[in-house]
C-alpha cells in the first residue's frame, strides 16, 4: 500500500491542465467495447477556463487531507436525493422508469457493502474492503425529447441553452443525466469545487442500471458507482499517471487503467510491485470486475459531508 504525502504545490500540480476537452457531438451512438470515462478531461477544461477552480479545489483537498489525518467523521445520514434527467431522440432513449429505479438500487448496493460480489474481494484486501454507507433516493425523473444524436461532454446536455435540462437544486440532490454522450464514452462526473449550473454526473443511456438498454460488458450499474465516486472526490485509481496517486492511502499504486476482468493477483511494475486492486470501483474493468471500494476512499468521500465540507448541504 502506498504512503501519502501531499505538499500544497504538489496538490496544485494535481489540478493543472493539461489535456483539450473533447466536444465531439457527433460520434455513431455503437457500444463501448472498453470503459472510458471522461471525468479527468472535462476536469482539464474546467480548470483551463476557470483559474480559479484550481484554487477552490486545493482548498478542498486541503480539507479533505486535514479531516482523514483527523480521523474526523460524519455524525449523522447522508442521503442522496437523485433527480434523473433523461434527454432522449429514440424511444430506446427514453429509458423507463423501471431501467432508472435498477440504477438506484445498484448504487445502493454498492456504497453499502450489500452487492452480492462484495465477498468476492480477495483475502489480500478485505481488512480495507468498506461499506460507504451512503444512500441514494430517487427524488423525481425528468424527460425531453431532443433532435441531438449524440450530447460529447462539453456539459451541453445540462444547459437548455444548447437544449438540456439544467439541474434541479444541484446543492441539495445529485443530478443525473442520462444521454447519448457519444465518443465511446461511459460516463463522466464533476468534481467537489465547479460550478452549481453543471454539477453532477452524466451517463451515456446504453449503460444505466440492469435492464432495458443496458450493455454488456457495462451491464450491471457500476458506470453510475464510478461517477458518482468521482461526484464524491475520489480520483481513478492509477491517479491518471502511470504509477501516478489517487491520493488514497490504502490502494496499491497502478500501472495505469485496467481493462476487461484481470485475472488475479495482477502486479504492478511500480514501486513495490504491488497486487493492484483491479476490482475497485475507480479503475476501468467491466462491471463484473469491480465490486469495492477501499476504507481511505470512504474517508475521503466522507470527508466533503463534514461541517465546512464541500457537499455538507448534502446532509440530512
Amino acid at each position: 500500500m502506498k504512503k501519502l504525502i501531499l505538499s500544497a504545490a504538489a496538490c496544485l500540480m494535481l489540478f493543472s491542465c493539461q489535456n483539450e476537452q473533447n466536444e465531439s457531438t457527433n460520434e455513431p451512438a455503437t457500444a463501448a467495447t472498453q470503459r472510458k470515462c471522461a471525468s479527468q478531461d472535462v476536469l482539464e477544461a474546467q480548470l483551463k477556463a476557470d483559474p480559479t477552480l484550481a484554487i477552490r479545489m486545493n482548498e478542498i483537498e486541503a480539507f479533505t487531507q486535514k479531516a482523514m489525518l483527523t480521523k474526523r467523521l460524519v455524525n449523522g445520514k447522508i442521503e442522496i436525493p437523485v433527480v434523473v434527467n433523461v434527454l432522449y431522440r429514440t424511444t430506446a432513449e427514453n429509458i423507463s422508469a423501471t431501467q432508472i429505479q435498477s440504477q438506484i438500487d445498484v448504487l445502493n448496493k454498492d456504497f453499502n457493502a450489500l452487492n452480492s460480489d462484495y465477498n468476492s474481494v480477495p483475502a489480500l484486501f478485505s481488512g480495507v474492503k468498506a461499506n460507504v454507507g451512503i444512500t441514494f433516493v430517487l427524488d423525481q425523473v425528468v424527460r425531453k425529447s431532443t433532435t441531438k444524436t449524440s450530447w460529447g461532454t462539453n456539459d451541453a446536455m445540462k444547459k437548455t441553452s444548447s437544449g438540456g435540462l439544467a439541474p434541479i437544486s444541484p446543492t441539495t440532490k445529485l443530478n443525473l443525466w442520462v444521454c447519448t454522450i457519444g465518443g465511446g464514452i461511459l460516463g463522466y462526473a464533476q468534481f467537489p469545487g465547479g460550478s452549481s449550473a453543471t454539477d453532477g454526473v452524466a451517463i451515456d443511456s446504453k449503460y444505466v442500471g440492469l435492464s432495458g438498454t443496458a450493455n454488456a460488458p457495462y451491464n450491471l450499474g457500476r458506470t453510475a458507482t464510478h461517477e458518482v465516486g468521482h461526484w464524491m472526490n475520489l480520483r481513478h485509481i492509477w491517479g491518471d499517471a502511470n504509477c501516478g496517486s489517487d491520493l488514497v492511502s490504502d490502494t496499491p499504486t497502478h500501472n495505469t487503467s485496467n481493462f476487461g476482468v484481470p485475472a488475479y493477483p495482477h502486479y504492478s511494475t511500480c514501486t513495490g510491485t504491488p497486487v493492484e486492486m483491479t476490482m475497485n470501483y475507480m479503475d476501468y474493468t467491466d462491471d463484473r470486475g469491480m465490486y469495492m471500494f477501499s476504507t481511505g476512499q470512504k474517508s475521503r468521500m466522507s470527508a466533503i459531508f463534514l461541517s465546512g465540507g464541500s457537499r455538507a448541504s448534502f446532509r440530512l
